[in-house]
């Protein structure tokens, strides 16, 4: 049997609800009785059934008495604790499936091998391991998350053609022009991003671009879930006739001034940004159970993170404008791991493997 075309199938199941399940993992399942698929299932929205369960509940009637005779494939290690839903793995065992195909263990301190573990005892033939590469990176914020006790970070900027994230200041207009975005790419790359910000759970902006742009930081271009909005004042810049706190989208602003009040959707935290700034936010994301953010800030900010190597992916669009001064783009090291075209701009993507 092939395995790899299964697991496969797995991947492309979970696709469909990775945004949804998140802070947990989608997980696919496949059920395969002699070459034939009879059940298929991936992970419900956050609290519903995860994928083994879904797949099993799948399987037709007629189909039903061959659950016992068939094989199990799962993306990720079976749960084996009971959390907002009972264990798969009693599930499995229950229906006296006889093999069980594993792409990948899964890192959470509560599973870890102890899915795999019971699946062994109770006399399952176990494999584990099949597509293991393209498991994990098809679950990385999660993997992330758990291994290295932080969110998936995501830089996000655009540039001209001559390396500048911002215009001179005479290109925006003077100081008393209207708050905007000044846009480098066109609406298509525009678009692309807000379904980007739809597959993550928060986004990161700092000061001086909430106070440049007035950005809204949600996803009005696309349909799904608004991401948690994270943004950095310092010293309480940010007043009330910016968007960023219209109570719309829940929005937690990290800084240094003490004694603020939170409201619904509004929540003040506060840090020192004094010593390793990008470390402290990462450490707020994680112990809120965000479990990626998409960090769509100026070059301060993005610096931040680039200094302190505390990246995971950068996608850079450049665009066909030319500005000959202004803000400076970020410099990342090394070629880009991917190109690819947005009608008429060009988008980078750098991968940190570091």
């Amino acid at each position: 049997m092939n395995h790899e075309i299964y697991m496969q199938r797995c991947l492309e199941l979970a696709a469909n609800g990775i945004r949804a399940a998140m802070p947990n993992p989608c997980v696919g399942a496949v059920l395969v009785h002699e070459g034939r698929i009879i059940g298929e299932g991936y992970t419900s929205a956050y609290g519903g059934p995860h994928g083994e369960v879904n797949c099993i509940n799948s399987v037709k009637e007629a189909d039903r008495h061959l659950i016992p005779l068939a094989t199990l494939y799962v993306s990720l290690e079976p749960c084996s604790h009971y959390g907002k839903t009972p264990p798969c793995c009693d599930l499995i065992i229950h229906q006296q499936i006889p093999t069980v195909v594993i792409g990948t263990t899964d890192p959470h301190e509560k599973v870890a091998g102890e899915g795999i573990r019971r699946l062994r005892e109770a006399g399952k033939n176990v494999i584990v391991g099949i597509l293991e590469k393209e498991c994990r990176e098809f679950n990385r914020r999660f993997f992330t998350f758990h291994e290295k006790k932080r969110p998936y970070i995501i830089l996000k900027w655009a540039e001209s053609a001559d390396g500048y994230i911002a215009p001179p200041r005479e290109m925006r207009g003077g100081a008393d022009s209207e708050k905007k975005p000044y846009w480098i790419t066109g609406p298509y790359a525009r678009q692309l991003v807000h379904k980007w910000r739809s597959e993550e759970m928060a986004i990161l902006a700092g000061t001086q671009t909430i106070i440049d742009d007035n950005p809204q930081l949600d996803i009005r271009d696309w349909t799904g879930p608004n991401p948690t909005r994270i943004l950095l004042d310092r010293s309480g810049r940010i007043g009330n006739g910016y968007a960023v706190k219209n109570l719309k989208i829940k929005s937690i602003f990290l800084t240094e001034v003490t004694g603020l009040t939170n409201l619904e959707n509004l929540e003040y935290e506060t840090i020192c940004f004094d010593e390793s700034p990008a470390e402290k936010i990462a450490a707020v994301l994680y112990h809120r159970n965000l479990q990626s953010v998409i960090v769509e800030g100026g070059l301060q900010t993005l610096q931040l993170f680039i200094n302190a190597g505390l990246w995971d992916e950068a996608r850079v669009f450049k665009g066909k404008s030319v500005f000959n001064g202004g803000t400076k783009a970020p410099a990342l090291k090394g070629a880009p791991n991917k190109k690819l075209s947005i009608v008429d701009d060009e988008l980078l993507i750098f991968r940190n493997y570091g």
